[in-house]
């Protein structure tokens, strides 16, 4: 009877690996967001914390409505979002490519892996002077600070994909008379495009937090300027919405890539 009963038992909702449905996932996720609000209103309207470090939450939304009222700001947001994108457009323009050749080629793992480890170690901050000596001070300089940021991550993330490919699928792909080069083309490429998305999405992210590393470099625009800004005048709702800004950017862009790889891999 008791064995009875426990097969009977209804299972429970925490369980390793286990799907807990889509409302409930949002529902959760609502009150994680709702105990952070909480705590940040606890915190700064009973004025546990001082005002000047943590300003209320009703006066950062005022000024988070005022700043994006202002044609000024909207400037800083399309400089950052031109900065993002071009750096990360480009370290895949170029990481992808060599991360397939790592990832397929024994040789080419020998010749490009090692380096990479090597340097992906390396914080992209340390670069600056040297960025500032090969591109200046203009635009190219914040991409290419966002560009270091991403590409080697990228290529060994790439690599990694990469030889995650089925053997046998290559195997039968050989079976039936294809080449190396139309194995590659029709078997492998196809195959890791799916986790190459995901990659994508992961890199995306990190691009977002190098954009404020990005705009210490002799700037007069975008979202990072703006926060160092505010904090040299010590307004702190600026900040605060400046770092609001910039999450909630990396947010709808992490669900684009999301939404695009549920539509173009649904069988994932």
């Amino acid at each position: 009877m008791a064995m009875e009963a426990v097969r009977r038992r209804k299972p429970h909702r925490i369980q390793i690996f286990k799907d807990i449905g889509s409302r409930a996932f949002m529902i959760t996720a609502s009150c994680s967001f709702m105990l952070l609000l909480l705590l940040w209103s606890l915190l700064s309207y009973t004025e546990a914390v001082n005002p000047v470090f943590l300003p209320k939450p009703h006066v950062v939304l005022a000024t988070f409505i005022e700043l994006l009222g202002s044609s000024d700001y909207w400037n800083h947001i399309g400089v950052s979002l031109f900065r993002v994108m071009s750096g990360f457009l480009l370290a895949c323009i170029l990481g992808i490519p060599i991360g397939i050749l790592a990832g397929t080629f024994k040789f080419g793992e020998a010749l490009v892996e090692p380096p990479m480890e090597f340097i992906r170690y390396m914080p992209a901050v340390a670069f600056i002077p040297l960025i500032m000596v090969w591109a200046g001070i203009g635009e190219w300089a914040k991409v290419l600070l966002i560009f270091i940021g991403c590409f080697f991550q990228l290529v060994l993330m790439v690599a990694d994909n990469t030889r995650r490919v089925s053997q046998d699928l290559l195997q039968a792909s050989f079976t039936l008379g294809a080449g190396r080069w139309k194995a590659i083309e029709t078997v492998l490429i196809p195959g890791i495009q799916p986790q190459l998305m995901h990659t994508m999405r992961l890199i995306l992210g990190w691009a977002w937090t190098y954009l404020v590393v990005a705009e210490l470099v002799a700037v007069n625009s975008g979202l990072g300027y703006a926060i160092m800004k505010a904090q040299r005048f010590l307004n702190t709702e600026e900040i605060f919405v400046g770092i609001f800004v910039i999450g909630l950017l990396g947010l709808i862009s992490d669900r684009i890539f999301a939404f695009l790889n549920r539509r173009l891999f649904p069988w994932v």
